[in-house]
């Protein structure tokens, strides 16, 4: 059975043989250029109407054929909305038959997002082959350790073999060197099978600078009304262009069957009109796959827009939290360059503020950008907010991609990662993190001639604001984005899961999730929203997150290299006697009695009503 349904863009495959729809305003004249598995080669004129829409439809023609569209006689170029490019950016497109797979996951509904633990990974990457069926083969080992969530990052066909997906340009097209778009769905399908969830990362606010051709044949994709770091911005204003975002979303939720998406940099999305863009994909989410199963959408967001996230039925918007990232990794590393100057003053106190309310900026001015930054966010749920220590981002736009287990002492990260995986909001690991890899994750892509020339040079200039870098000759030792090289030192090795260290810390993190599994994630539906809170002395945090039936869920973080007083404990302090608390956890295995947390230590207990 098939989860197709019919869309405006890319090939439909009917009983007449295979219709051709292509938006191209900008074009006077466009030619289908078939090349069918058997047969000669055609070439057919499509027909045109007066709104830039050009339609064809060609007898005979089906699955595995290929094809591309010429422009003016002049310039050929793939279907923007080919389902997919086994030649690249570049090659034709190959006609799929949506109703080919055999999906037995049918009863699938998804998973409550507060039972959400998310494993961000990256196909090329994961395994040393680099494709959906090796990473198949690690699926029972994530399920095993807790996690019941996979955030792939985009999988829209970049150029070359090698990037990170974000410079994609053809969004309807899985990347052909990671598979088949068959063997996606068996990933996905094996996913469900063991109870995982599977989001995929979209970009929806630019197009890659090589491979693009949509400028040529429809410039109303792009304004200049508005700018972004990747040009001109895209033109949600546009009812054409909308619906191509939104059915691209609708296509991979219905027909890869996945239970969510994380869209990259809304902040890099500008719509001027009365519903914005991102509201109308989420309604279009929720009315459509969101109707008959659980389909969560998790957004990047700079601006914190709390107006954006909670629950919706049941599903939810939640948020990439970097507010909880960036005072953690102060605490973890004692860096506080560039952004992480406006945490840098209070590091333990805006940690406690994101565990308590959501955001740590909700208004606030943000010292780096000089203005005002966020929305209030106590009244959301816990789950509306995303947490992490490390991801692409934060790993990968490091100079040389070193992970926490290079930059942080053992005993920080463990208490860092027992944060993480404790608090009630919903935690994201990295690929790897789980076992406490140390192979960087780069910066690495794939492109030729002048241009990869400028990205490599652009890279390595990045830095030189940096006093780190301010000699050229160390910015020269940073990994070029383009060589081979820097792809496979990105690579995780299945035998480091073998070496004691990290058997050892895989076994932590097991643990972290079985006590979260257990004990927090039945009562996060609990929590009464607006009325947790934090407390600050000198190294140490409380926070406090009353339930609705009376208990109260406290966690207590000593960020110091001293011992530390228990905070709250005392009468009138706002915790439950000692007596009265069920200890869930202790980082140094101690007690609730015990009225002093070891250094970097967490606990986590329930207070009875």
């Amino acid at each position: 059975m098939s989860r197709s349904v019919s869309f405006n863009f890319g090939p439909e495959l009917g009983a007449d043989g295979t219709t051709f729809r292509f938006w191209a305003p900008g074009a006077q004249r466009v030619d289908l250029l078939l090349e069918p598995s058997k047969g000669a080669p055609l070439r057919q004129q499509f027909t045109a109407s007066s709104d830039g829409w050009f339609e064809t439809l060609v007898r005979g023609v089906g699955a595995g054929d290929r094809y591309r569209f010429r422009i003016d006689d002049e310039l050929d170029v793939p279907d923007p909305a080919s389902r997919f490019q086994p030649e690249g950016v570049t090659g034709p497109g190959q006609i799929l038959d949506p109703h080919s797979f055999q999906w037995r996951d049918l009863r699938w509904q998804g998973r409550p997002w507060h039972e959400a633990v998310l494993y961000e990974l990256h196909v090329g990457t994961f395994t040393r082959e680099g494709t959906y069926r090796a990473a198949i083969r690690r699926l029972d080992d994530l399920a095993r350790v807790g996690i019941t969530a996979i955030e792939l990052l985009p999988l829209n066909t970049f150029p070359g073999r090698r990037g990170w997906g974000y410079d994609g340009v053809l969004l309807y097209a899985p990347q052909p060197n990671y598979g088949h778009p068959d063997e996606l769905k068996h990933f996905v399908q094996a996913a469900h099978e063991r109870g995982l969830m599977v989001l995929i990362d979209v970009v929806y606010n630019h197009f890659g600078p090589e491979g693009n051709y949509v400028h040529r044949y429809a410039e109303d994709f792009f304004t200049s009304a508005h700018h972004t770091p990747w040009g001109s911005a895209i033109n949600f204003a546009h009812p054409i262009v909308r619906q191509f975002f939104i059915q691209n979303a609708l296509y991979w939720l219905n027909e890869y069957r996945f239970d969510g998406l994380r869209v990259d940099a809304v902040h890099a999305m500008f719509d001027d009109g009365d519903t914005h863009f991102i509201d109308e994909l989420v309604d279009s989410v929720q009315r459509g796959p969101g109707s008959e199963r659980r389909v969560h959408v998790v957004l990047e967001n700079h601006h914190n827009e709390a107006r954006r996230l909670g629950r919706k039925d049941r599903s939810m918007v939640a948020q990439w939290n970097d507010d909880f990232h960036h005072p953690m990794h102060i605490l973890l590393t004692g860096e506080s360059d560039g952004y992480y100057r406006n945490y840098a003053d209070r590091p333990i106190e805006h940690l406690g503020r994101v565990l308590a309310e959501g955001f740590a900026y909700q208004g606030e001015v943000y010292q780096t950008e000089g203005h005002a930054r966020g929305e209030r966010s106590s009244s959301l749920p816990s789950t509306a907010f995303v947490s992490f220590i490390q991801n692409h981002d934060q790993i990968g736009n490091r100079a040389f991609g070193e992970r926490l287990t290079k930059l942080a002492p053992p005993e920080k990260l463990r208490a860092g990662l027992a944060v993480l995986l404790l608090a009630p909001q919903v935690p994201m690991l990295f690929m790897g993190e789980e076992y406490g890899a140390v192979q960087p994750f780069l910066y690495f892509c794939d492109y030729q001639g002048d241009l990869a020339k400028a990205i490599s040079d652009g890279r390595r200039n990045e830095f030189a604001s940096f006093g780190a870098f301010a000699d050229e000759h160390r910015r020269e030792q940073i990994p070029d984005p383009n060589a081979e090289q820097t792809y496979l030192a990105s690579q995780l090795d299945d035998e480091d899961r073998a070496e004691p260290r990290h058997r050892e810390w895989l076994a932590y993190t097991q643990e972290l999730l079985a006590v979260r599994a257990e004990k927090v994630v039945p009562v996060i539906p609990e929590i009464v929203a607006g009325a947790a809170r934090y407390e600050v002395s000198s190294s140490m945090l409380t926070v406090t997150w009353p339930l609705s039936r009376g208990r109260t869920l406290v966690m207590q973080a000593n960020f110091g290299d001293l011992p530390a007083p228990a905070l709250g404990l005392q009468e009138g302090g706002g915790l439950p006697a000692s007596s009265a608390r069920e200890q869930y956890f202790s980082t140094a295995g101690a007690s609730a009695r015990d009225e002093e947390l070891a250094p970097w230590e967490v606990r986590l207990s329930l207070g009875a009503p």
